[in-house]
């Protein structure tokens, strides 16, 4: 979802910066009658609805639109009575975002639009990166691997490893804020994660309700997003690793380092990297494992026609096409000199066929049962 100010909710409803509360109405009026997806049946109806609810949810509401037009000229703090949730006017300590006392910062005030010298060095700029959604979650696992011949993955080996992962932002020590050490409620929603928008006065029925664009769910916003990361409190980087493989290692087997995958958002932890070991010579070709799984369904059936039901024994030919269309799948790709671990694998996919087959064998023989039952038992009077 884009961030709130990413958005021209003035364009999508087709009306200026300067529009009246009631030119947005009748702006969004128009729209929605156009849009509503009970009307319009277009793939993108929908999507678009959607678009001019949330612009008019957020440009109907006077607060929130102070506060949408402060983020868009890039000033996150502008309008600070909707920070705090009080009425006290600009410049009052009691509103808790125009003191900076509190801060840490000696008293000093700073000038709007907020020009300050940048942490790493240069000149001071104006401050334009607004407000993010503070979404604290655990890095997710890099997932990474790689294939061994039989003689490195038995005696065991080591290997670097270059990957692209999220890593903590040292700019603001993965907080996502380089001045303010906690997120805030969002002002947009109120800290709900959700806006409404009441459609009973513009179409006469319904009513919509929809994510907070600017902190997209989570009712909380970093207030002071750090440049380097933009408020998620982590960053891409390249870093390199040595993973060890230990000694008699096999196709499938996994080494997990804790905390070295993707960074949490928002100073959460990290994900492991998870590194999988391949052993080609030892894992089966598709084909060959599709050709143990078809054997292994069709047996049960073959061998139940062929010497446990003589009313069906001409059918027993039948099953025997399948399972020599299996055969020529295993044998085609070659089956001598594999490994002992091949046939391991081999036989765990014939387990799985053999249990479906008769699983299925099983339930057919019970539904013959009932129907036969139903269809020719004596009636009783």
């Amino acid at each position: 979802m884009a961030a709130i100010n990413e958005k021209d909710y003035y364009s999508i409803l087709g009306v200026s910066s300067q529009a009246t509360t009631e030119e947005i109405r009748r702006a969004f009026q128009k729209k929605a009658r156009k849009l509503h997806p009970d009307i319009n049946k277009s793939s993108d109806a929908e999507q678009q609805f959607k678009e001019v609810s949330e612009a008019y949810a957020v440009l109907s509401d006077e607060a929130k639109r102070r506060r949408y037009d402060a983020l868009r000229s890039g000033n996150p703090f502008a309008g600070a009575q909707g920070w705090a949730g009080s009425s006290a006017p600009a410049g009052s300590s009691s509103s808790g975002y125009d003191d900076f006392s509190s801060w840490g910062f000696g008293g000093a005030k700073w000038g709007s639009p907020f020009e300050w010298g940048s942490p790493f060095g240069g000149s001071s700029r104006q401050r334009t990166t607004q407000a993010r959604s503070y979404n604290p979650k655990v890095g997710a696992d890099v997932v990474y691997q790689m294939d061994f011949d039989f003689d490195a993955a038995k005696n065991g080996t080591t290997r670097g490893i270059t990957y692209n992962h999220f890593t903590c932002c040292d700019a603001c020590h993965g907080k996502g804020s380089v001045h303010v050490n906690e997120a805030v409620m969002c002002p947009t929603c109120s800290g709900s994660g959700r806006i409404s928008v009441d459609l009973m006065s513009i179409l006469g029925f319904g009513a919509l309700e929809m994510v907070c664009p600017e902190c997209e769910g989570t009712g909380k916003v970093v207030v002071d997003p750090c440049d380097v990361c933009s408020g998620s409190g982590r960053v891409l980087s390249a870093s390199e690793i040595l993973v060890t493989i230990p000694a008699d290692s096999h196709d499938g087997d996994v080494v997990r380092l804790a905390s070295k995958g993707n960074a949490g958002t928002n100073g959460q932890a990290a994900g492991d990297f998870v590194f999988r070991i391949g052993v080609p010579s030892e894992r089966l070709e598709p084909v060959q494992a599709f050709g143990f799984r078809l054997f292994g369904v069709v047996l049960p059936f073959f061998i139940y026609n062929s010497f446990f039901s003589s009313s069906l024994w001409t059918f027993s030919f039948a099953f025997s096409l399948p399972m020599l269309l299996a055969l020529y799948l295993i044998f085609s790709r070659g089956i001598l000199k594999k490994r002992l671990r091949w046939w391991k694998n081999a036989g765990r996919v014939l387990a799985d066929g053999l249990f479906n087959g008769f699983v299925i064998l099983v339930f057919l023989n019970f539904m013959a049962s009932c129907m036969s039952g139903r269809l020719f038992s004596p009636r009783r009077w």
